[in-house]
């Protein structure tokens, strides 16, 4: 029997050891940009007086099109998975894996049981028609997913709403997709209940800070606001949140992703001609997943190198044979590639 997979490790537990290049974390590199710092650094001033999140929100909900009563301010998304499991009260829940642990184990920690829908390498990891139970009252997936790069189309996530389901739709990595093609963060004519959870982390490097958001029904915001503490986020993740959403700031983030895929499809290149490494799907995200042989070793041998990657078997519906690299500079990539050509036996 397999052994349950570690729910909470999580990709910097792999660069704890200093001078690593990091491929294991999705952070963009070269983040915060000198724009930012500055304004994160000139609220140091205000820090007297308690967080005032009135004009973040309102720069949320304009940048997504949606009601200030549709945008809860969160401590990361991971808060946001918290409250989720802390309000809502399923009788089915289903988590679609592979893909990012934390849902998962914020519902189980809540009490809830949680049912798995693995998606397959064989197939794309794509969410195929029938996939998910037609009972389930609380369905959470991601998209682009971590860690399979899969960008699913919004057309056929919009198909898993109907009365009586809470769909969440995790969001994190949206922004690495030059113009958001598949997002839902608009949609508010589906029916039941849609969340849309959405990270600054990545694309702005402020996982230290800690500030994300969810987009929601007004009356689901209400109560997942009320089970909150007091000033959940601080003054400078509030200037982050709201400095993120002005259009230059967008126009920005959407250069970057542009770059990114760029930089992704250098990478899948030259993953393509090293041997036994195979790249299921077609990966749109920030990072890409692959599969070889003896992957444990492999990432032992990579880390004496110099690089520190992420391994693969703590996310449901993956094993040890897979490890999730983050896509970086081509630069940083061709040396990349030159340590795991090395690194893989042969």
């Amino acid at each position: 029997m397999n052994a349950e997979p570690d729910l909470r490790h999580h990709g910097d537990a792999e660069v704890r050891s200093a001078g690593l290049v990091d491929l294991a974390v999705n952070v963009r590199t070269g983040t915060p940009p000198p724009w930012l710092r500055a304004h994160l650094a000139a609220t140091l001033d205000t820090l007297a007086a308690y967080p005032d999140g009135t004009a973040a929100r309102a720069a949320v909900a304009a940048r997504h099109g949606r009601p200030v009563a549709e945008v809860l301010l969160t401590s990361g998304a991971a808060e946001a998975f918290v409250l989720l499991a802390r309000v809502l009260r399923p009788r089915h829940a289903v988590v679609v894996h592979p893909q990012f642990t934390e849902p998962e184990a914020a519902l189980r920690d809540a009490g809830h049981t949680v049912h798995r829908v693995l998606l397959t390498p064989e197939q794309g990891f794509r969410l195929l028609p029938g996939a998910v139970p037609e009972d389930a009252d609380l369905v959470v997936v991601g998209n682009p997913t971590n860690p399979t790069s899969i960008l699913h189309p919004a057309a056929a996530l919009a198909e898993l709403a109907r009365p009586g389901r809470t769909l969440v739709v995790d969001e994190a990595f949206m922004d690495t997709d030059p113009g958001e093609t598949q997002t839902l963060a608009g949609a508010r004519d589906l029916p039941g209940r849609v969340v849309v959870l959405r990270s600054l982390t990545k694309t702005w490097g402020l996982a230290g800070l800690r500030i994300g958001y969810l987009l929601a029904p007004a009356d689901l915001v209400a109560e997942l606001a009320a089970a909150q503490p007091l000033w959940p986020v601080s003054t400078p993740a509030l200037a982050a949140a709201e400095l993120c959403s002005t259009p230059a700031a967008l126009a920005e983030a959407d250069d970057a992703a542009r770059t990114t895929a760029l930089d992704r499809e250098h990478l899948l290149k030259g993953l393509a001609a090293l041997p036994d490494v195979r790249v299921h799907g077609e990966p749109a995200a920030s990072f890409v997943l692959i599969r070889l042989p003896d992957a444990a070793a492999v990432r032992d041998r990579l880390r004496t190198a110099g690089f520190a990657v992420r391994r693969g078997d703590t996310f449901p519906g993956l094993g040890p044979d897979w490890l999730r690299l983050a896509v970086r500079d081509r630069d940083t990539t061709d040396r990349f590639l030159d340590a795991l050509a090395a690194a893989i036996p042969g």
